[in-house]
C-alpha cells in the first residue's frame, strides 16, 4: 500500500479509476446485458409468469420488486455503515467488502436459471447491493483524497474512465453474443448467445476485481483504532435525523427536496426499466435484432447523456436551475406519454436518444441545484447522505409502484405512463421553490 499525500496526481488518478473498475457492472448487468439474458430465459420457458415467493409473478414485476429490495437494503444500512467507517477509519475494508460481495454475486449470475429462482435473485440482489454499497464508500472518499478546488475534475475524470471502461467490455460481450463461434463458443446460435451473455457476467466480476486493485492499493486506510460503540452504530441515522431538523428552517431546500425526491421517482425507474421495456415491448424481427437493438439503444443512452449534461448545464447558466429542471421534466412527461404507444425499433432508437439527453442533464442538474442550496456549512457529508438516501428511498417506491402496475395490467406500458404523474407533481413541486436564487446574473 503506498502512501500518497492529498491531492497528489497518482492518488486522484488511482480514485477515479475505481470508476473503470465497476462501471461495468451497472452497464453491462444492469441495463444491458442481463435484461436480454433474463428476457430469453422467459422465452424458453414460454411463460412470462413464474411462482416465487407464494406469488404467480410477471418476469418484469418480479425482478422489478427484487430491485427495490436491494435498495432499500442499501438505504437502510448505508447510514450505519459509513457512520463505522468514519469513526473508525477504515472506510476501504468497507469498501472492498461491497466490491467483491458485488463482483462475486455478478460471477454468480453465471449460474443463474428459472429452475432455482431463489439462488438466481440473490445472486442478482447481492450484485446490486455490493454496487450501490461500495459506491457509499467511493464517494466518501473524495473529500478524503482531493482538495475542494480539485473534486469537480477527479470527479468528472471518474465518470469519464467509467464511460471508456464499460463501452469497451460492452463492445467485447456484444461481439461474443453476435458471433460466439468466433470466441469457441459451441452449440447451436440460441445456445451459444446464452452461454456468452453468462460468460459476460463472469467476465463482469474479474474485470471489476482486478481492476480495483489498482485504486486500493494507493487509497490510505486510515485506521484510527476506535472501538465501535451503539452511539457510532447509530451515529448515521442521528445526521440524518438532524439534517431533517435544519430542513425545517430552509423552506427552500426543503421544497426542492421534496420536489427531487418526486421526480427522481420517476426518473429513475424509467431508466432501470427501459432494457425490460424494450425487450417485451419493441417488434423486434428476430432475438439477433433485439439484442443488437437493445445494445445500441443502452450505448445511445449512455453517448448522448455526456452531451445532455454539457446541453443543460449551459441551458441552467442562462435560465436558472429550476426553470431548466421544470423543462427537463416536461419532456420526461412527452418520453412517458409516447412510450406508450412506441412498437417498431426505429421509434425505440428515437426514443432513447431523447432519454439520454435529459438523462444526463437531469442527473447532473439535481445534484448541482441541491449542492448550491446547502447553507454554509462544514458538515456538507450529512447533507449529502440524507440526499442519497432520499434518492434509493424514492427508487424503491418507484420500482415497486411499476412492479404492481406491470403485475396488475400484464404490461410496463401503463407503469410508464403513470410515471408521468410523478414528473407532473414534481413541475408543480418545483415551481413551488423561488427561481431567483438559481438564476447566475
Amino acid at each position: 500500500m503506498a502512501n500518497l499525500e492529498k491531492g497528489s496526481k497518482k492518488l486522484l488518478n488511482a480514485w477515479a479509476f475505481y470508476d473503470w473498475a465497476n462501471s461495468v457492472y451497472s452497464l453491462v448487468i444492469t441495463s444491458a446485458i442481463f435484461p436480454i439474458f433474463y428476457g430469453a430465459l422467459f422465452k424458453i420457458k414460454g411463460d412470462l409468469y413464474i411462482d416465487a415467493f407464494g406469488t404467480h409473478f410477471k418476469s418484469s414485476a418480479l425482478i422489478g420488486f427484487v430491485t427495490a429490495a436491494a435498495f432499500l437494503t442499501v438505504a437502510l444500512f448505508s447510514p450505519i455503515l459509513s457512520g463505522i467507517a468514519d469513526y473508525i477509519g477504515n472506510k476501504k475494508a468497507f469498501m472492498k467488502f461491497f466490491c467483491y460481495l458485488g463482483a462475486l454475486a455478478s460471477i454468480g449470475l453465471y449460474w443463474f436459471s428459472l429452475d432455482h429462482i431463489y439462488l438466481s435473485l440473490l445472486f442478482y440482489y447481492f450484485g446490486l447491493i455490493g454496487f450501490w454499497g461500495s459506491l457509499v464508500f467511493y464517494n466518501s472518499y473524495l473529500p478524503d483524497i482531493a482538495f475542494k478546488d480539485q473534486q469537480d475534475k477527479v470527479s468528472a475524470k471518474g465518470f469519464s474512465f467509467g464511460y471508456i471502461g464499460s463501452v469497451l467490455l460492452l463492445l467485447v460481450n456484444l461481439a461474443m453474443v453476435m458471433k460466439p463461434d468466433f470466441f469457441g463458443i459451441s452449440g447451436t446460435s440460441g445456445e451459444a448467445s446464452m452461454k456468452a451473455m453468462r460468460y459476460s457476467f463472469v467476465m463482469v466480476g474479474i474485470w471489476w476485481i482486478i481492476f480495483s486493485q489498482y485504486t486500493y492499493y494507493y487509497l490510505p486506510k486510515g485506521n484510527k483504532g476506535h472501538k465501535v460503540t451503539r452511539a457510532v452504530v447509530f451515529n448515521g441515522f442521528q445526521e440524518l435525523k438532524k439534517v431533517w431538523k435544519l430542513l425545517g428552517e430552509n423552506q427552500t431546500l426543503k421544497k426542492y427536496l421534496f420536489s427531487f425526491f418526486v421526480f427522481n421517482m420517476a426518473v429513475q425507474t424509467a431508466i432501470l426499466i427501459a432494457a425490460y421495456f424494450g425487450e417485451q415491448e419493441i417488434a423486434w424481427k428476430s432475438d439477433s435484432e433485439k439484442t443488437t437493438g437493445m445494445i445500441i439503444s443502452i450505448l445511445l443512452i449512455q453517448l448522448v447523456a455526456v452531451f445532455g449534461a454539457i446541453l443543460t448545464s449551459k441551458a441552467s447558466d442562462k435560465y436558472g436551475n429550476i426553470r431548466t429542471l421544470i423543462v427537463l421534466c416536461f419532456i420526461w412527461v412527452g418520453i412517458c406519454t409516447a412510450a406508450y404507444f412506441i412498437t417498431l425499433p426505429i421509434q425505440f432508437y428515437i426514443t432513447a436518444a431523447v432519454v439520454g439527453v435529459v438523462f444526463g442533464g437531469i442527473q447532473a442538474l439535481s445534484r448541482s441545484t441541491y449542492s448550491k442550496m446547502l447553507p454554509q456549512t462544514e458538515d456538507t457529508a450529512s447533507f449529502f447522505s440524507f440526499y442519497d438516501v432520499s434518492e434509493k428511498i424514492s427508487i424503491v417506491i418507484g420500482m415497486c409502484i411499476y412492479g404492481v402496475i406491470d403485475q396488475v395490467t400484464g404490461s410496463p406500458r401503463f407503469a410508464i405512463v403513470f410515471l408521468a404523474v410523478f414528473f407532473i407533481l414534481g413541475i408543480v413541486l418545483l415551481n413551488k421553490v423561488p427561481k431567483k436564487i438559481l438564476v447566475k446574473e
